[in-house]
């Protein structure tokens, strides 16, 4: 063989070699976790609503919906849109800030190492900020903005929409639990994670609460007790906010009902019970007040369940409850026997296993952002291992107990498979990795900037924008999209919302996972 292909050979072979080492590091699951963390947040930042603010780093995006609330004579401006439209709706926006505060207290050290943290903080008081808004008034919280049937008539981007921004609350005559408790639980949760640097934040917090009177759908309210902690009150003080705030816990326990003005975008098929439980723990964690330990014990409903998600929060909370059974309080040996069924549910190797797992490896619960399932149970998955390392503990699965090196293996493995460890060889998350999606189910993502003024032909917008098979003019940078159906199908196509809409949720419980296996790299 001559020079010259001699040459040609090698060059081929390096090629082919570079090629191949790339799959294999695909294959292992050597990705950069860093990168992945850092594009997860900046995804976030691109679902903001209001003013943004000079640290804005999506710079397709700009100030929207300015004017939100003024139909009810009220300041919403701020929060979070939900997924690919432009409605903010109160449940699954405070599950994101819960989730987000829970990975900001667990896995603070790893985020600081990763340069992240202040970010997380920036999200979510970008959420808090919201909620503060939302229940100035007395006797309501506001829930959502936006009407959903309207949005959905009109492809157009956050700045450019004119869609009425209509306001739904609930209040003493049109109750929310479920609305209610989970913004009690992103108060408390999130009230954890600023005590300690901001009490002016803290306070902003308190006197926000104070507004809202008994016949608010208390668990906003009790975010009073969350404060507690972190302001020098004397010690008369804080027996009556203790008792006041028991008052409004018993008026809570028995003022209970469902709102379903989210429906059918975002019903609670779960019901409250739920909720409460999980509000109620973030309560205790933050203000380690008997009262709310009391109804974990004597009073909550709780059950054993297969998966964690905006709609179903019994997972979380037993994790949470089982860490403090570790740390030595007294009746909640059932939140372990619950947790453990949990992890038994979705392994594959136990015999109680009912999950549902793709020939690929992944989490398939059902159709339509599928991936939340996938990230929610990798956070639990990867808390409750580091819960049981902690305490040399394992779980039990009948006659078979896994260590908590297998709950971690399995957390990765799910976040490793999103990220391109996949039959498809694939990227599920936007601007990451080998062959990632482009075309978002997305508005702001498919829709090109426009000038403020410009008018939208609502009827025009699906055909120019929405319909059109091209890669999306904006990059939607770290949206971990819907994912592949339950035979690892994935069609890249912006009209299969089931597969290419991506939520706030599915990035905010990837954060603290993404987080941990950064700091492992």
């Amino acid at each position: 063989m001559g020079t010259h292909a001699t040459r040609a050979a090698s060059a081929i072979f390096l090629a082919w070699l570079v090629v191949f080492e790339g799959i294999l590091v695909s294959v292992n699951g050597h990705f950069n976790y860093k990168d992945a963390l850092t594009k997860s947040l900046i995804f976030l930042e691109a679902q903001r609503s209001g003013k943004l603010p000079p640290t804005n780093r999506v710079p397709w995006r700009g100030d929207s919906a300015l004017d939100d609330g003024k139909f009810a004579n009220v300041d919403l401006v701020g929060g979070y849109y939900d997924a690919g439209d432009n409605v903010k709706y109160g449940l699954p926006m405070a599950f994101t800030v819960t989730t987000l505060s829970w990975a900001a207290l667990f896995y603070n050290a790893e985020l600081r190492a990763a340069g992240e943290l202040e970010n997380v903080h920036s999200a979510i008081r970008w959420g808090t900020d919201f909620f503060l808004k939302a229940a100035s008034r007395r006797n309501r919280l506001y829930v959502q903005v936006g009407d959903p049937v309207q949005d959905h008539q009109c492809w157009v981007r956050p700045e450019n929409m004119k869609e009425p921004r209509t306001v739904l609350q609930i209040d003493e005559n049109t109750p929310g639990t479920e609305i209610a408790a989970e913004t009690a639980a992103a108060m408390a949760a999130s009230s954890i994670v600023f005590r300690s640097f901001d009490h002016a934040y803290a306070r902003r917090l308190l006197n926000k609460a104070k507004l809202v009177t008994l016949y608010t759908y208390i668990y906003i309210y009790v975010c009073v007790c969350v404060c507690i902690l972190a302001l020098s009150f004397s010690r008369h003080v804080r027996r009556v906010l203790q008792l006041f705030c028991w008052q409004l816990f018993v008026f809570a326990k028995s003022h209970k009902g469902t709102f379903d003005g989210e429906c059918p975008f975002y019903c609670s098929y779960s019901g409250y019970n739920d909720e409460l439980l999980w509000a109620a723990t973030w309560l205790y964690v933050a203000t380690k007040k008997s009262i709310y330990l009391d109804f974990i014990r004597e009073e909550s409903i709780s059950a054993n369940v297969a998966e964690f998600s905006w709609d179903l929060k019994y997972a979380g909370a037993q994790i949470l409850l089982t860490k403090l059974h570790f740390e030595g309080e007294k009746g909640l040996e059932v939140f372990k026997n619950q947790a453990d069924s949990f992890v038994c549910s979705v392994l594959p190797e136990s015999p109680y296993h009912q999950v549902y797992i793709s020939p690929g490896g992944l989490i398939h619960m059902r159709d339509g952002a599928n991936t939340q399932y996938v990230t929610g149970t990798a956070l639990l998955f990867s808390i409750y291992s580091d819960i049981l390392a902690g305490f040399n503990q394992k779980v039990y699965c009948g006659d078979q107990q896994f260590h908590p090196a297998r709950l971690w293996s399995f957390a990765k493995q799910q976040l490793d498979y999103v990220l391109g460890n996949n039959p498809n060889g694939r990227s599920y998350m936007v601007g990451f990795g080998a062959n990632p999606p482009t075309q978002a189910h997305h508005r702001g993502a498919s829709v090109p900037k426009l000038s403020r003024n410009s008018v939208v032909n609502c009827g025009m917008s699906f055909v120019n924008w929405y319909n059109k098979n091209s890669p999306n003019v904006n990059e939607l940078t770290g949206a971990i999209l819907g994912g592949p159906d339950r035979y690892d199908n994935f069609d890249d196509k912006r009209w299969d919302s089931s597969k290419t809409e991506p939520c706030t949720y599915i990035n905010s419980l990837a954060v603290g996972v993404l987080a941990k296996l950064a700091s492992h790299a």
